[in-house]
């Protein structure tokens, strides 16, 4: 672990470059890409401060659908095994097990959850500046 400023700090710092002294100091298209690249800067830093939670829950509603599997400690090794149960969970739709049923309930409440909170990362409601 790296002592401070930590990565969200670090972000932070570049957020507010860009905002605060690139911004306004830009014209045109260089101004539009300083406020495009603080907003990628923005999806990063909730990303970074919502990816345990997101791929927690994720997994767990994957258990509840797929059954349950261990759950890999390693971030990485949690982003592949989540890949494979996904791919798992198209093979099962596109079989027809979501057609009808309590599965699909299941299966429709996971999907709205995991696309709520992708889109909580990539635009949340709007922030006050």
């Amino acid at each position: 672990m790296n002592d401070r400023p930590n990565a969200t700090e670090l972000l932070a710092a570049v957020e507010r470059f860009l905002e605060e002294t690139a911004v306004p100091a830009l014209d045109g298209p260089a101004k539009y890409h300083a406020r495009v690249a603080a907003n990628v800067v923005r999806i990063v830093a909730r990303e970074l401060a919502t990816e345990d939670a997101h791929g927690a829950r994720e997994w767990e509603g994957l258990a509840a659908l797929l059954g349950d599997a261990p759950k890999p400690a390693a971030r990485d090794a949690l982003h592949a095994a989540i890949h494979a149960r996904n791919e798992e969970l198209v093979r099962r739709i596109r079989a027809g097990d979501a057609d009808a049923g309590p599965w699909r309930d299941a299966l429709l409440a996971h999907l709205s959850r995991v696309v709520a909170d992708k889109l909580d990362v990539a635009k949340p409601p709007r922030e006050k500046r």
